[in-house]
Order: structure tokens, then sequence, then C-alpha cells
């Protein structure tokens, strides 16, 4: 009979994707000097999802490996980046990393060791298996709660129950690759990527800022969610454009950093709107001007 459960508890483990497994190779034909950057990044999402997530990082910096316009320093600041944005810090992440320093000793004992976090109420929701997200998510949007609704949740190590609470919170992750979240995250990820691809294809000066967008978007709450709409307005309104051939932007990157410069904590996105449509004129400008002067 055990060995029954044994073999169904492995079973679940490689349905879900919870099995740890071994580290994945380094992808072949990595610079020497990028090797460090990409094994972190491995290590990094081993601990946070698995072995298979950890190959899908691989997978996905393959595609600029051995690129003759890409080299070890871009090589490392896209493992860094891509591994931070795939180690996105949803609550089942937070109550790892406090797992994490309970077991290290690190852990704050007392009402100083409380982590209090305010998230929106989708934020919340998100970290379950679509299909139950689903109904949630309609039925909290009908009674008005879902976008303004926001919610504090403490990861606190102060007592046995708490911990409890951090270890169930933790045991999510086996089904995070099925939620609301993870689905997001992977579209936002491949979008990135070709971004950056298309970027050294039409104009390689301005892939490290493309690359450098990544950092736009960070962290929970609010300002996860601002960044996020700041990152797309700025690759819909100039990046996507202009890689399209329907946006005559020679500079590129002094583009993106102009309406990075611009994005302020506004929903709305006034400053940056105005910025990338000026951009856009001033651009536009440009290029009929120099066909008056033909």
């Amino acid at each position: 009979m055990e060995s029954v459960r044994s073999s169904l508890r492995y079973l679940f483990a490689d349905i879900i994707g919870d099995a740890d497994g071994e580290p994945p190779f380094l992808p072949a034909g990595l610079p020497d000097a990028a090797a460090a950057a990409v094994s972190d990044g491995i290590h990094l999402l081993m601990d946070y999802q698995g072995a298979r997530y950890a190959q899908l990082y691989v997978d996905r910096l393959q595609r600029f490996v051995r690129r003759s316009n890409v080299d070890a320093a871009a090589l490392c600041r896209i493992a860094q980046l891509l591994a931070a944005r795939m180690a996105y810090e949803d609550p089942i992440r937070i109550a790892q990393l406090r797992l994490a320093e309970l077991e290290a000793g690190r852990a704050i004992r007392g009402r100083d060791g409380d982590d209090l976090r305010r998230f929106r109420l989708d934020e919340l929701i998100g970290v379950l298996p679509q299909a139950l997200a689903d109904s949630l998510l309609t039925g909290f949007e009908k009674i008005g709660w879902l976008g303004r609704r926001r919610l504090k949740v403490r990861f606190s190590t102060r007592s046995r129950l708490a911990v409890r609470r951090l270890r169930m919170m933790a045991g999510l992750r086996r089904w995070r690759l099925q939620s609301v979240r993870y689905a997001e995250e992977r579209v936002w990820a491949e979008r990135w990527l070709h971004m950056i691809a298309r970027a050294l294809d039409k104009q390689p000066a301005a892939a490290s800022a493309v690359i450098e967008t990544a950092t736009m978007i960070q962290g929970q709450g609010d300002g996860y969610r601002q960044g996020l709409a700041d990152w797309h307005a700025i690759i819909d309104g100039l990046v996507k454009p202009t890689f399209d051939g329907v946006l005559p932007i020679s500079d590129l990157a002094a583009a993106i950093a102009e309406a990075r410069a611009a994005a302020m904590p506004d929903p709305r996105q006034a400053a940056l709107k105005r910025a990338i449509a000026q951009i856009r004129v001033q651009a536009l400008s440009v290029e009929a001007n120099s066909h008056a002067a033909e």
C-alpha cells in the first residue's frame, strides 16, 4: 500500500510540475563570462518552482546564445532580469522566503518579525488555479471590488500557527504554473524577449534600452500594476511601431529613456502618454521634413 501511495505521490508531483529533479545544464555555447549569472538564475528558479521551470529559463536564454551581436555582458543582463521576472514576487514567494529565513535562523521573533504586505484583491485571487480563480474574479468584478479592493496580508513567524499559515501559502507553489498570475507573467516574458530579439535585428543600438525595460516591473500591489501598464504603453506606443516600420524613430534608446523619465505613479498615465505622443509627433515631423527637402 505504501508503494502505491508513493507512486501516486510522484505521479501527482510530475503532473503539477513540483518534482525538484536535477538542475538543467547551462545553455550550449554560453560564454564563460556569462556562466555565473545563468547559474545563479537556474538555482534561483530551482528554489522558486523546480527543475522544469529552471529548464524553461535555459530554453528562453538559448535563443540569444551564439548571436553575433549579443556579447557576454548583454547575455548576463538578460539572464539576471529574466530570472528576476520569472521569480516574480507573489504571496507564495513571500511565504517561501519567510520560511527560508526561519529555517536559516534569520527570522526575527516577536512583533518585529511580522511582514505586513498590501495586495490588490485580484493579486491574491491570481495565485489560485485558473479554473477556480475565474469564477471568483467574475463574482468580485460584478460587485465592483476587483479594481478597488486592497487587503493586508501578514507574513509572520511569531507563532506555530503563523508558521503553519506560511507553509500553507508556500504549498500553493505546486499549482503556481496553473495560476492566473503565471499565465500573465508568461505572456509578458515572451513579449519582452521577442522585443529584445527584434531590437537586435532592427536597431541593435537600442537593444540594451529594451532589455532594461524589465526593471520597470517590480514588487506587488499597485506599484506592480503601474509598472506593467507603463511598460506596455512604451512598447505599444514607441518600440513596436518602430520595429514595424510605421514610426521613424532613429534613436529608439533615447526615446525609451525620455518616455521612462516621464512615467509617474499615476494610474491615468497622463505625463507618460503626453511624452509618448510628443516623441511620435517629433519623429513623424522629422520624416515629413526630410521628404519635403527631397
